[in-house]
């Protein structure tokens, strides 16, 4: 199972607000961007099924930021 990187979480943030990954700032609240529950979720479970992401939804909704992410989850940077 590949591991996650900050890279990963961020391509996959962008794909599915329809937006290029250099769009989306890394230390910003993805809320302003358009980040909604629904598409937390879709993330949530692309990363547990491709990578064994243990996170929980209430914790990336808490702090809904690609750095923040990345550390809940252990990522690479």
């Amino acid at each position: 199972m590949p591991h996650l990187t900050t890279d990963r979480i961020r391509a996959d943030v962008a794909d599915v607000l329809g937006e290029d990954p250099e769009d989306i700032p890394v230390d910003e609240n993805l809320v302003d961007y358009g980040l909604d529950s629904i598409r937390v979720m879709t993330l949530l479970k692309r990363w547990r099924e491709d990578h064994g992401t243990q996170v929980t939804f209430v914790e990336l909704a808490d702090q809904p930021a690609i750095e923040r992410w990345a550390e809940l989850m252990g990522a690479d940077r």
